[in-house]
């Protein structure tokens, strides 16, 4: 039972950033149409990407954690700004679970994810 909830936890972990980028787009459609509805998720997936992916270059103990509040921030700011104040306290409540069960031992122990950058 371990490694499939683990697993599981990790699956939502993903499904949670996926999220995010869709709240990202819905405030850009919102705010400033079409344009702003690529810019943002583009924004969103390249700061997570330099910052707090598994393999993020710049990546650290502080960087990765801040950039995460940023962007899951901004995703449910985004929503709620967007006229959807239940979907943005959902998100919020998800995020905050997900991320919580991500750092219980039995998910660190499968997660792929480095715990430091070998850099940073």
């Amino acid at each position: 039972m371990g490694p499939v909830f683990a697993w599981t936890v990790l699956a939502l972990v993903f499904l949670d950033e996926v999220l995010a980028v869709v709240a990202l787009g819905v405030w850009g459609f919102d705010a400033g149409g079409a344009w702003l509805a690529v810019l943002a998720p583009v924004v969103g997936v390249a700061l997570w990407w330099a910052f707090a992916s598994p393999k993020a270059p710049y990546g650290g103990p502080v960087a990765r954690p801040a950039v995460k509040v940023l962007v899951f921030g901004a995703a449910t700011w985004g929503l709620w700004a967007a006229g959807h104040p239940g979907a943005a306290l959902a998100l919020l409540a998800f995020s905050i679970v997900t991320n919580a069960a991500a750092e219980l031992p039995i998910v660190r122990a499968v997660d792929p994810r480095p715990t430091q950058h070998p850099g940073g």
